[in-house]
């Protein structure tokens, strides 16, 4: 399912290059992104990937959006400006006719909101209360509280997490926390979610996202540089490295060509062992 058809960053221009977040596309000559079921936005660090995808999150207002200021600039809001300078296109219901709106529940999800997830399943009351708020947000009644904080279901999800952390390392507790943030039928703009995860769990992850775009009408909106993930994922690729926003296919980025170049080079260690 596609829900967001298009997005275009602004054109405007300022005075100073330099500032964010112009400075981000200052050197790009193209400026449309056209997305599909999964889309993934690949660049080396500071190629504007997060940028990016904070930019469409605040235009759609997302839950998950970050507020960026640039006060070394003065009073000027550039990054609103900057924003307002967007425009985006929705997608097609199934009998065609145009979306009016993104779905509830499409949500930005940081690596950094999933370390914190982490840390906070420590403290066991904050866990809890997150745990029923989160469930009270997709819709539980005021008046199912109390029966569904009480609940033999909710203390045993309530050990799981709690223990997790013991129990499991943080990659394996990402996975369960994205599989408790995800829906279907929503659009999620993911900020390299492989952080913390190994390569097997990468690819766990990427196989999961697939699936869900393909049989629970989702979709995502991705940026990684993991080879683990550009290589499973079913996905449209853009090369933030390149000025004109190229589509590329996986072995074609500069980071899965190292790595290959790496293991080829060590080659003969592989075929001894």
């Amino acid at each position: 399912m596609i829900y967001l058809s298009s997005f275009l960053f602004s054109d405007e221009k300022v005075i100073d290059p330099n500032i964010y977040p112009y400075n981000v596309f200052a050197d790009k000559a193209e400026r449309l992104l056209l997305f599909a079921p999964i889309t993934v936005l690949y660049g080396e660090n500071a190629s504007g990937k997060s940028t990016m995808l904070n930019i469409m999150a605040n235009k759609l207002r997302l839950e998950g959006l970050e507020y960026a200021t640039s006060n070394q600039y003065g009073r000027v809001p550039y990054f609103l400006n900057f924003i307002k300078g967007c425009s985006y296109a929705l997608g097609e219901e199934e009998n065609g006719k145009a979306l009016r709106r993104i779905p509830q529940g499409s949500r930005y999800i940081k690596s950094e909101d999933i370390l914190y997830e982490i840390k906070k399943i420590q403290q066991e009351q904050i866990l809890e209360d997150g745990y029923v708020y989160e469930h009270v947000r997709r819709g539980l009644a005021k008046e199912q509280r109390e029966e569904f904080r009480n609940s033999y279901a909710t203390e045993q999800k309530l050990e799981i997490l709690k223990y997790a952390q013991e129990k499991y390392s943080n990659g394996e507790t990402t996975l369960q926390m994205l599989d408790d943030y995800m829906e279907p039928d929503a659009l999620y703009l993911l900020d390299e979610p492989e952080v913390s995860l190994s390569p097997e769990n990468q690819t766990k992850l990427a196989e999961k996202l697939n699936r869900m775009a393909r049989f629970l009408g989702c979709q995502f909106i991705i940026s990684t540089h993991s080879p683990f993930m550009l290589g499973t994922l079913q996905a449209k690729i853009y090369n933030l490295d390149s000025r004109d926003l190229e589509v590329v296919g996986w072995t074609e980025l500069k980071n899965v060509r190292y790595f290959f170049a790496f293991f080829e080079k060590h080659r003969g260690l592989f075929m001894d062992s």
